[in-house]
C-alpha cells in the first residue's frame, strides 16, 4: 500500500491545492482530470468576476510551489474573473515540474472500489489497495483517494420537490445552467427575449445584473427572477456590513433594478410545469399559498445550485447524512436549515472520514447539497487530509481559517439559497475544542449571532 501513490480526483483549485500539499510530503499522487485542462470547471465560469479578492483564493502549498519556481503574485486585494483564476493561479501551478509528470487530463473516474472486495466484504480490507476505473476501461490501484471533483456536472433541477418540474425534459432546449455567459458567447440567445431567473443565491444574482446591462442595449430584453422565498432581503445579502465590498455591491444593484421594475420579481414562487409555447415556454409558478400563475418565456436560467454524484462510490462504505449527502460528522456543521453565514467553522480530516479509510470526498462535493462552501475552506480540508496521509495528526487536527465576516447572519436560512458562508477566524470546532472532535458529541451550533445594526437576514458567497 505504502508504494502505491494517492489519487486526486479532479484538477480544480481543491484537487491542485492537494496536490501540492501531497508533494510538500513527499507523498506520491496521481492527478485525474476529467476535463482537458486544470480548472476545467472554473473555465466555464470565466468570465464571472468572483467577489472574494485574491489573498482568499490562493492555497498556502500552491503558493509556496509557485512563489518559488518564480511566479508573478497578482494583486491580493484585486477581483479575479474565473477566466483568470485559470489562466493566471491553476494553469502555472498544474505547469509546474513538481505537479505536471503526475496530471493526467481527459482522465474521467466512473468508479472507485477495493481491489478485489465488493462494498460487503470486511477481511483485509484496510490494507487493500483502492481500484478506480475510467471512463475507457483503464484501471489504477491507490493507496487513498481524494476525490475534488466537485458538483459542476450535476446541477439542481427547477422542481421545489426536489425532481424535475413537470415537462422539464421537454423543454431542455430552453435551459441554461447557472452562470451562461450573457454578454459574450451566449448573447444571442438572450439578446431581445424573455428570460426567467429561477434561484435566490449569487450564481442567480450574477445572471440577473448581466442581464439588466443586456436589456438596456438590446431592445426587447426582459427578465423575470423568480424565489421561493417570500422575502428577497438573503438574496440582496449584507450591504456596507459586508467585509467583502464587491459581495455587497452585488446586492445592492439587484435591489435597484428591481426596485426600478427593470427585473421583475416573483416571490414566494417555485416551479410547477413547464410547457412548449410556439418556440417559448409557458412556466406555471406555484405560490406558497398553492395558487398558480403563468408566465411565457424564451430562456429559462436554472441557478438552482448543485448536488454531489456519490454514484462513483457506491461500492465503498460511505456515512452519508440522509438530507444533506454530507459525512455524517460535517453535516451538523453546515446544515443551512440550522446555520447562518457566520456559523460554519473549520473543519478537516476527522469531519470528512468515511468507515471507508482512506477515501475522502473534499471541496464543494464533501459540503453535499449545503451551499455555504468557500474555496478557502477547501484548502484548510486538503491540507488536513494530507497531513493526516502523512501521519502528522497533530497537524491534521489543528485546523485554522481565516475568512472574512459577511456582516449578515440570520437564522432563517432556507434550503434553497446558493450561499457560501464565511465567518471570523476561527479555530477547531464551533464550541471552542482546540482541534479535532471533542470527546462528547457535538450538538447544534447555537445561533445567537447578533447581525450588524440595519442589516436584513442573508447570506454570503465567493
Amino acid at each position: 500500500m505504502d508504494n502505491l501513490p494517492v489519487v486526486v480526483v479532479g484538477a480544480g483549485p481543491v484537487g491542485l491545492a492537494a496536490a501540492a500539499h501531497l508533494h510538500e510530503r513527499g507523498l506520491a499522487f496521481t492527478v485525474l482530470e476529467a476535463g482537458g485542462d486544470a480548472g476545467a470547471a472554473v473555465r466555464e465560469w470565466s468570465h464571472v468576476r468572483v467577489f472574494s479578492p485574491w489573498r482568499y483564493n490562493l492555497d498556502a502549498a500552491a503558493r509556496r510551489l509557485l512563489d518559488q519556481a518564480g511566479w508573478v503574485a497578482p494583486d491580493p486585494d484585486a477581483l479575479p474573473t474565473g477566466g483568470e483564476l485559470a489562466a493566471d493561479y491553476l494553469q502555472p501551478l498544474a505547469d509546474l515540474p513538481q505537479l505536471k509528470p503526475h496530471l493526467r487530463y481527459g482522465a474521467r473516474v466512473t468508479a472507485v472500489s477495493r481491489a478485489g472486495l465488493d462494498r460487503l466484504r470486511t477481511a483485509g480490507r484496510d490494507r487493500t489497495p483502492f481500484l478506480l476505473r475510467l471512463a475507457d476501461g483503464e484501471e489504477l490501484l491507490a493507496r487513498a483517494v481524494v476525490d475534488a471533483s466537485g458538483t459542476w456536472g450535476t446541477p439542481n433541477v427547477l422542481g421545489a420537490s426536489g425532481l424535475p418540474a413537470r415537462g422539464e425534459a421537454e423543454v431542455a432546449a430552453h435551459l441554461e445552467h447557472a452562470l451562461p455567459d450573457v454578454l459574450g458567447a451566449d448573447r444571442d440567445r438572450f439578446a431581445g427575449r424573455h428570460t426567467l431567473v429561477v434561484g435566490a443565491g449569487h450564481s442567480a444574482a450574477n445572471t440577473l445584473l448581466l442581464l439588466a446591462d443586456l436589456a438596456a442595449a438590446a431592445p426587447g430584453t426582459t427578465v423575470t427572477w423568480a424565489i421561493r422565498s417570500t422575502n428577497p432581503a438573503r438574496s440582496y445579502g449584507g450591504g456596507d456590513a459586508d467585509a467583502l465590498p464587491a459581495r455587497g455591491a452585488l446586492g445592492r444593484r439587484l435591489r435597484a433594478h428591481v426596485d426600478a421594475g427593470r427585473i421583475r420579481l416573483l416571490t414566494g414562487s417555485s416551479v410547477y410545469a413547464l410547457t412548449p409555447a410556439d418556440g417559448r415556454v409557458a412556466v406555471v409558478v406555484r405560490s406558497t399559498d398553492g395558487a398558480e400563475r403563468s408566465v411565457v418565456v424564451d430562456r429559462i436560467v436554472a441557478a438552482t445550485g448543485f448536488r454531489p454524484d456519490h454514484s462513483i462510490a457506491a461500492e465503498l462504505r460511505l456515512d452519508l447524512d440522509p438530507v444533506l449527502g454530507a459525512t455524517r460528522a460535517l453535516a451538523p456543521l453546515i446544515d443551512p436549515n440550522e446555520h447562518s453565514c457566520g456559523t460554519v467553522p473549520p473543519h478537516g480530516v476527522d469531519e470528512l472520514a468515511h468507515p471507508e479509510a482512506g477515501y475522502y470526498a473534499v471541496g464543494a462535493k464533501s459540503y453535499g447539497r449545503a451551499p455555504t462552501f468557500l474555496m478557502a475552506t477547501g484548502y484548510e480540508q486538503v491540507r488536513s487530509v494530507v497531513a493526516a496521509l502523512a501521519g502528522d495528526w497533530d497537524a491534521a487536527r489543528d485546523v485554522r481559517l481565516e475568512l472574512p465576516a459577511t456582516g449578515v447572519c440570520s437564522s432563517d436560512a432556507a434550503v434553497d439559497a446558493d450561499c457560501c458562508g464565511s465567518g471570523p477566524a476561527g479555530r477547531g470546532l464551533a464550541t471552542g475544542v482546540p482541534g479535532g472532535l471533542p470527546a462528547a458529541p457535538v450538538g447544534r451550533v447555537g445561533l445567537d449571532v447578533v447581525p450588524a445594526e440595519g442589516s436584513a437576514g442573508g447570506c454570503c458567497a465567493s
